[in-house]
């Protein structure tokens, strides 16, 4: 696995912790992102641990992402948001905070973010 695919599943904890609850399905994405991303077992053991515990925003690592990176991240972070069946309030408060962490321009990050959005909610249509 890249580094950097590494750093943005690493990066997505946090999201999935928004609302406080690392739930089922939110660590079945996240297994399917390390899966994506032809992980190793020690990778997918990384991330495991690393997601026992409670992450914020502050766990983000800016430096490990690029300006691609940080794109995709927030990408997936909407994504992720949806894999419950919606987004919640806290879900989208953390999106706006992650927005202003990753140093997105706030016109370029609602067009990403809404066309993550959209996807999502296809996907979930088709389920």
């Amino acid at each position: 696995m890249h580094e950097e695919d590494l750093a943005i599943i690493k990066a997505l904890v946090p999201v999935a912790w928004a609302d406080d609850v690392f739930a089922e399905k939110e660590e079945a994405t996240l297994e399917a992102l390390l899966v994506a991303f032809n992980a190793t077992d020690e990778e997918r053991k990384l991330i495991r641990e690393y997601a026992k515990e409670k992450k914020t925003l502050d766990d983000i690592e800016l430096q490990d992402l690029s300006a691609d990176d940080r794109r995709i991240l927030l990408q997936h972070a909407v994504l992720l948001s949806f894999v419950d069946g919606e987004q919640g309030e806290e879900e989208r408060q953390f999106l706006d905070a992650l927005v202003v962490k990753l140093k997105l321009p706030p016109e370029e990050a609602n067009e990403l973010m809404a066309f993550a959005a959209e996807r999502a909610k296809k996907q979930l249509e088709q389920l």
